[in-house]
This record gives C-alpha cells, structure tokens and sequence, in this order.
C-alpha cells in the first residue's frame, strides 16, 4: 500500500477578453492567442506531510495573488502555508497590479519620470487599439484560479507512485556579453574588438520526478529547467512559449490527461538565445538592446524570437523527457517527506549618496530640453530612476524579506527563491546539497527581481543595476546558505 499519494489539477487562464502584457518597456495590448495559458498543480502527500506546487504561466509571482488565493482556500485539514507557487516567465502573459495600485507597466514608469521633465516636456505613449483589462481586475481573477488549482488537486489525491529522471537540453544559454572596459551587457553585441567572452557559463540539465497512477500509467511530468519561457517576450501574443509545445507534444504520445509541471531553475543571467551564433528575428521587434546592425548570417538555431523557436526548445526537451522516461526501471510508492516554510531577510541592495548624486545628475541632464520622451526614453533612464528610488526608501527599509521553501521528497531536495536568481548561486546549492537529486525553483513566492553575482554588479548593466531588484550578491550568499543548512536537516539521519 502506498503512502504516497498525489493530485494534479491544471486551471485554465487565458483570457477572454484584451489584456496588458507583462514585460518590456513598451505597452502591449492583446487577445490573440498563440497558445492557452495555464496554472498547474501538483498536490502532494507522504504520512501527513502536505505541499501543492503550482507552475502558472505568468511572467512573475505576485505576493497579493497568493495572499488572496490563501484567504480564499478552506480546505479541511491542509495548511494553506505548504502552498509554493511558481512562475515559467513568460512575458505574454498579464499584466498584474498590486493591491496598493504599484505595477511596473509602462505606465507607470512614465508617472514616475514626470517630476524630473521640464515643464513642457510630455511623456508620449504609444496609441493602443483597444483597452486592456483592469491589471486589478486580473489580480482578483489570478487569484481565484489559483485557490480553484490548489483547491482541485488537493481533493483530488489519491495513492499513487513515482520515479526520479534527469536529462540534458541546451535551452538556456548565457546572455551577458563581456567586454575589455570591465563592463558587461545584457544581450550584448559579440561581433566586436572589444568582447571578451561571456560572463558565466550555461546549465543543460533538466531533474524530472514522474508521478503514476495506482495502475502505473503515467499521470504528470514536473521538470525544472534553467531558462525563463522568453522566447516570444517581444511579440504581442499570450503564450506559454516552449512550455506549452512540451504540454503538445507529450500529450500526442502520452495522452490528454497528462499533467506537466514546469519549474524554472535560476536563470536571471540566461536566456534561449545564442549570443555567439546569433540568428536574427524574422520580422522587426522594437527592443533597442537586441537590435543588430549589418549582423552576420549564421547556420544555427532558428529565431528564437518567433514561434518556430519555441517548437524547436519544446522538442528539445520532450526528447530528454522521453529518454528520461525510457530509462525508468522503479516505481516507487514509498516516500519520506518533510516541508519547511520560513520567511528569509535580505538585505536590501544599498545606493551610497555618490550614487545618488550621479543618478540625479544623470537625470536632470537627460531631460533637459526635451519636449517628448517615448518608451525608448524610460529605458534609458532606468537605471537613474532605480538608484534614486532605492536611495529614498533605504533608510525605512533594511531588508527585503520574502517566504522561502525547503521539502525533502525521498531523496530529492526542492528550494525556492523569489527571485530571477543568476544561475551561479544554484550550481552552489546542487554542489553541496546531501540529496541525490536538487530541483531549485526560482521566480517562486515572491516578487524580488534579479539577484546577480558580484561579478555582475561591478560589470553593470541590465538584470545587475539596483534597478533590476531588490537584493545584491550579499543576499545570494545568504540564499545558498540557508538552502544547505535546510537541506542538511531535512536529510540528518535520525
């Protein structure tokens, strides 16, 4: 008799009506739908201990999301605490305001510049074809599907078994480029003089766990992977990107039901993109900082800004999947599992006063005489506007604290972490982890922003500016830290 025993649920979300799209600095609005998007669940328990790990299809988690979806949750003997949420980042997906109306649209980066502009100076938005959904709106309507998920797969659970797998699929690939000015830039040009090489490497492995029914038919695939799902960031589409060709493809073998949890490694400093055998987009994107002149053409991937792009990565790893499936001689339905749940202080990424300064300089000079200022603009000014903003708040500030997780599953570790973690810290943890077998989630119970190395900070740019998140490298040797010591517990032999 099993004493594991699991539930899966997977919650439609895709909308029905135009939203605002999540990501870019730029504002797009749509509801043409390349493919669904979905919240999936997976309920699972061992002698009491309880967890729901739910992947959605959204480009981050919101905390006042799962805050609502907790209130709203009454089940009957299950701690609404074991719930870990967690994120594909995919940026066509919703737009989502926070309860106390903060959102990092477009929008809102335009109301924050206003007091820097001369007095006639206007911020222009692109004209928009329709409007989009309230951003609360979709908070509320998240939220509820997120309680209907966690709500279905906990009910429907019953005993079942299990297998471990692990595959290797080039996905991820580094995206910080590094020159010999001790600089570094995200999706930095590499056909120059100047490049030096890239600034960490890449992480191809994928750990799977196979769940089974009590018949032993295969029921669900969780698979973390080390790429957010940005293939199509810069198209206005709602996608699940490559993650939804995986759900396609394994369903055409394995059948309609099967469940697939998507989990994303820490990948703040990779992307599905190739800098090195770079392959232009098929049609024009107005994304400045990925924009070629005169590039080279290249025998190599297929755009991975398009759709084509996304049936090849989903190939990719449904290959490995099956192969990891193929190799599977044990299914076991004997687990032990242990949960743990705490919220961790970071401390807060800090801006000296010479910051400040600089920033304020940077600002004041960047406007002055200009009469309009477009998306273009707020991209520019990011950086100053981050390290003005981070200086204001930092001395009523000292922490950024967020719920982390730490679960043993027979011999599989699983971490989280809310942030777009760069993928040095995970090595870190999988290194020195007592389990067979480390699934580090990231993007996961939290809204942090990039958490880089700092190798990065001192090359600077996108994803390792103040502006890019909430904590520095000194928070990343804290995550790793406290993950082990976690791990360590949750793995002493009694």
């Amino acid at each position: 008799m099993s004493n594991v025993k699991f539930g899966w649920a997977e919650v439609d979300i895709t909308p029905k009506t135009k939203i605002a799209l999540a990501g870019e600095f730029y504002e797009r609005v749509t509801d043409e739908v390349e493919t669904p998007i979905t919240m999936t669940a997976l309920a699972m328990e061992s002698d009491g201990e309880q967890a729901v790990i739910v992947s959605c299809d959204l480009v981050g988690i919101y905390p006042d999301m799962v805050k609502l979806a907790r209130d709203k949750i009454n089940i009957p003997g299950f701690d609404n605490e074991k719930i870990i949420t967690a994120s594909i980042h995919t940026h066509n997906s919703y737009l989502v305001n926070s309860l106390d109306g903060g959102c990092d649209s477009v929008v809102s980066i335009g109301k924050r510049l206003e007091k820097y502009m001369d007095g006639e100076c206007e911020y222009i938005m692109e004209e928009s074809d329709a409007e989009a959904q309230d951003p609360i709106k979709s908070l509320y309507f998240l939220a509820d599907k997120l309680a209907e998920a966690v709500t279905l797969a906990w009910n429907g659970r019953k005993p079942a078994g299990y297998a471990h797998g692990f595959g290797r699929a080039a996905i991820g690939m580094a995206r910080r480029a590094c020159y010999n000015d001790g600089t570094a830039k995200m999706w930095g040009d590499v056909d120059t003089a100047a490049f030096t090489g890239l600034e960490d490497g890449t992480d191809s492995g994928i750990e799977m766990l196979f769940t089974y029914d009590e018949n032993q038919k295969l029921t669900g695939v969780v698979a973390n992977l080390s790429c957010p799902a940005q293939i199509l960031e810069q198209r206005t589409i709602i996608s699940s990107d490559f993650w939804g060709k995986v759900k396609i493809l394994l369903r055409q073998k394995y059948g309609e039901d099967l469940k697939v949890l998507a989990l994303c490694a820490p990948a703040g400093d990779l992307c599905p993109r190739d800098l090195i055998r770079w392959v232009e987009p098929e049609t024009p994107i107005k994304d400045p900082n990925v924009i070629r002149n005169n590039p080279k053409e290249r025998r190599a991937d297929p755009s991975m800004f398009d759709i084509k792009g996304t049936w090849v990565a989903g190939r990719r790893i449904v290959n490995e999947i099956e192969a990891a499936l193929s190799d599977v001689t044990e299914i076991r339905t004997e687990a032990v599992m242990k949960h743990e749940v705490k919220m961790l202080d970071f401390p807060l990424r800090r801006v000296t006063p010479k910051q400040f300064a600089d920033a304020e300089a940077g600002m004041r000079a960047f406007f002055k005489g200009k009469k309009k200022v477009n998306y273009l603009d707020s991209a520019q000014v990011y950086v100053y506007l981050g390290d003005i903003e981070r200086y204001e708040e930092q001395d009523s500030r000292e922490y950024y604290s967020s719920e982390v997780h730490y679960m043993r599953f027979d011999d599989v570790a699983f971490t989280t972490s809310p942030f777009e973690l760069f993928h040095h810290y995970a090595n870190i943890i999988r290194a020195r982890s007592d389990a067979k077998q480390t699934f580090v989630i990231q993007l996961s119970c939290g809204d942090g922003g990039y958490l880089p190395t700092e190798r990065a900070e001192k090359a600077g740019h996108y994803s390792a500016y103040v502006a890019s998140g909430n904590v520095g490298h000194e928070g990343g040797d804290i995550l790793v830290r406290d993950a082990l010591d976690a791990i360590r517990r949750l793995f002493k032999k009694d």
